[in-house]
């Protein structure tokens, strides 16, 4: 009778661990502040944020990425720059980061990327000196696609950050 309880205690943590995997892959994944955030006297924690109350402005430009990279590429550097210096003249802007992938891969997968993504433009935005406090990201995956062919040159135009603005 040992047996058939030896083969429980292996049962149940597994079908924890698989349940925890899978997870709900349809979910956009959101998060606040994920530089270091600000210490001492004067530190706050980042504001809990509707991506609902944000909106686009043409101040702020999109930047690509490419196949299966989250690395800032040197014309995103240059955008990012800009849209560093448009943060820092005005310091009421809170600004929302949506990663997005193109339609190849998985729902998981690309939900993961597109956070990567989106974290990779925040941390270069805070050396840039953007207050990391102002900054939240949201990954969408490929959920939602700006071009829906099946070609390299729309897929590109999916690879994608969005910089989005709320004004406290």
């Amino acid at each position: 009778m040992a047996k058939p309880r030896a083969h429980a205690y292996l049962a149940v943590p597994l079908l924890a661990l698989t349940l925890f995997l899978v997870g709900c892959p349809k979910q956009p994944t959101t998060t606040g502040g994920l530089a270091p955030a600000p210490s001492g006297p004067q530190a706050t924690p980042a504001p809990m944020v509707k991506p609902s109350e944000f909106a686009p402005i043409p101040n702020l430009k999109t930047i690509n990425f490419d196949f299966d990279k989250y690395n800032i590429r040197p014309d995103a550097a240059k955008t990012l720059d800009g849209d560093a210096g448009w943060l820092k003249a005005n310091p009421n802007s809170l600004v929302l980061i949506e990663g997005h992938c193109d339609d190849r891969g998985t729902n998981e997968y690309n939900l993961l990327l597109g956070e990567k993504r989106a974290k990779a433009a925040m941390n270069y935005l805070v050396a840039q000196g953007v207050q990391a406090s102002r900054i939240t990201i949201i990954s969408y995956g490929k959920e939602r696609p700006v071009c829906t062919e099946k070609n390299e040159a729309c897929w590109a135009k999916n690879r994608r950050d969005n910089f989005l603005i709320k004004t406290r």
